[in-house]
């Protein structure tokens, strides 16, 4: 809907939000890579000075006291202005790139190519005074001699060298697969646990829209394994004015080719369309299509406002219920792109925005009893993230110039950060496709993408025909047909107990089932831990703790269960509520 709008939009979001990161050497684009004053390299850095470069219209000062080897590189006048540093002898792979850099009078910018191919823009925080680092992301070198160059992009500043660290093989992700809502349906228990079983080992595709999903089984031969749907024409304030929609029978026929279902919605404020000529009523969950004030709405609950807010999310609920009803998990992304502002449940800040959204939360799951819902939350600032106890995946959105299939590496490392790697990170809308060739090579463990409908599968630019069947046919690049029933946790069950509770202290007792009818080895369970709460004891199984979320992984001894045999595992914990409620535990094996 509103090609160009959301074009438009998306393009400012990246501004804003430095969602890109491209590959170095085989695909080039012109997406920017978010900066930020850094430490000094990183040991096992190798420095390179700028005035050791080819010069392009700068010159080599001495002038600004801090400089590193003989000099700096300034006069970054003119666009073309540059200079090219020489990097012999790599040996290629993955490399931490960062920029040590003066920009006096606040923030500059600067372009970065690799090889001659543009990877994007770098941010340069202002420096009162001597010089500082900024990080620029990851880089991909080839084996032999490469070259990075640093262009005139905006704004005067000097370049005092370059540094390259190679990066280590990631580390495991701490994600347990624990959903937040302990009473979550066993279908979205099942489905968050095959979720974490490909996290960091294959790529579910997507696809946003039943028009746009067939269109690329016409191309590729093959279906996606997620099918995204938008409930925004359940909206009251669209319905009042005659919309209707068949979402639900979309998701519930996804549902039963045995694909997973993705909602977003679009929502048309509930009051205050301005609805004139650019601003109708049909594009009023725009900021500038409506005057309604969410801060002002929320601050009051007593208002008319804030009850037509509690009408709307009442209204989806009824659709919602219909899929819970039938036994179908969601993949749910309510306020999607909040930090943005565009939309107005973003429009006023951080604050109403996340407020919303935890409204949101409480009405759906303890009101409306919601239990098939994982909870998606769409943006990277760490300002507007709402709390780890009411988000299970964190995502964000990807629109990079046409055909740019970038890794959108930065990103990535944002929101593993912004979760504490607890949670896995998808890519909840794109518009170019990251390639999954360079998504490995970049360690950016997407769990899914879903690729926007209309002109993003059909323009053969942003994804051309033959690009979108190598990727639907890459190896770990999971389609429909591949997907199994993700909805039985893969003949892993685990069952929780408590066996007794003392003084804010309780043991506990874990059962993991072999359901299926094959054998399973290398059995994991996750759960969350109550706030406040942790573990002080544990046996028969290997324990990690981080954020809150607790991993048991089975021991040597115990991994291997045969169809219909358990392993017992148990713990120590202390917890200084009631503790009423039980974890929901996730279950995942080999």
């Amino acid at each position: 809907m509103a090609s160009h709008a959301r074009r438009t939009a998306h393009a400012v979001h990246l501004l804003l939000a430095g969602a890109l990161l491209a590959s170095a050497v085989v695909a080039a684009g012109p997406g920017r890579a978010h900066a930020d004053t850094a430490p000094p390299p990183a040991s096992g850095a190798t420095v390179y000075q700028a005035e050791d470069g080819t010069l392009h219209g700068v010159v080599v000062a001495t002038d600004e006291p801090g400089y590193q080897g003989t000099g700096y590189v300034e006069g970054f006048d003119d666009g073309a202005d540059s200079v090219t540093i020489s990097v012999p002898n790599s040996p290629g792979g993955l490399f931490a790139l960062s920029v040590r850099y003066r920009s006096p009078f606040g923030e500059k910018k600067a372009s970065l190519l690799v090889n001659g191919s543009g990877i994007g823009e770098v941010d340069l925080p202002g420096t009162d005074s001597g010089f500082a680092d900024a990080q620029a992301g990851k880089v991909l070198l080839t084996a032999g001699a490469n070259t990075v160059t640093v262009q005139s992009d905006w704004g005067w500043y000097g370049i005092d060298s370059i540094s390259l660290a190679p990066v280590p093989p990631r580390a495991p992700h701490a994600v347990t697969g624990a959903l937040t809502d302990p009473r979550a349906t066993p279908q979205a228990r099942s489905l968050m646990s095959y979720l974490t079983s490909q996290y960091g080992r294959n790529l579910l595709s997507g696809q946003q829209d039943s028009a746009s999903e067939q269109a690329v089984e016409g191309i590729t031969g093959r279906a996606p394994a997620i099918e995204g749907l938008d409930l925004m024409d359940y909206s009251p304030s669209r319905v009042e004015r005659g919309t209707n929609s068949q979402e639900i029978e979309n998701a519930l026929a996804w549902n039963a080719r045995g694909g997973i279902v993705s909602l977003v919605w679009h929502w048309n404020a509930p009051t205050d369309l301005i609805d004139q000529p650019g601003k109708e009523w049909w594009r009023g969950f725009y900021t500038d299509a409506t005057t309604f004030d969410v801060a002002a709405a929320l601050a009051d609950p007593t208002s008319a406002d804030y009850q037509l807010l509690l009408r709307d999310i009442d209204a989806i609920a009824v659709q919602l219920g219909r899929l819970q009803d039938a036994g179908v998990p969601v993949l749910w992304r309510p306020l999607h792109e909040a930090e943005g502002g565009w939309f107005w449940w973003g429009a006023k800040g951080a604050g109403p925005a996340k407020a919303l959204y935890r409204l949101m939360y409480d009405r759906l799951t303890n009101v409306h009893h919601l239990h098939n819902l994982i909870w998606v939350w769409n943006s990277v600032d760490p300002a507007w993230y709402p709390g780890d106890d009411v988000v299970d995946i964190v995502s964000a959105d990807s629109y990079p110039a046409a055909g740019d299939h970038g890794p959108v590496a930065l990103t990535y490392d944002r929101l593993l950060s912004l979760g504490n790697d607890t949670k896995p990170a998808a890519l909840a809308e794109v518009g170019s496709v990251p390639d999954p060739e360079l998504t490995r090579a970049y360690q950016a463990d997407w769990s899914y993408f879903v690729t926007w409908s209309g002109d993003y599968v059909t323009d053969g630019t942003s994804n051309s025909a033959g690009f979108l069947r190598r990727v639907y046919n890459d190896d770990q690049v999971i389609t429909l047909d591949e997907l199994g029933d993700f909805t039985h946790d893969g003949g892993c069950r685990a069952d929780f107990q408590v066996l007794s509770r003392w003084s804010g202290n309780y043991l506990a007792q874990v059962t993991v089932h072999n359901t299926g009818s094959k054998p399973i080895r290398n059995w994991q369970v996750g759960w969350r831990l109550r706030p406040g709460s942790d573990v002080t004891q544990s046996w028969n199984a290997s324990f990690a703790t981080t954020g809150g979320s607790v991993r048991a992984t089975a021991e040597s001894w115990n991994g291997t269960l045969d169809p219909g045999a358990t392993a017992v595992f148990g713990y120590l914990g202390t917890d200084p509520g009631s503790g009423s409620a039980l974890p929901a535990p996730s279950c995942s094996a080999a």
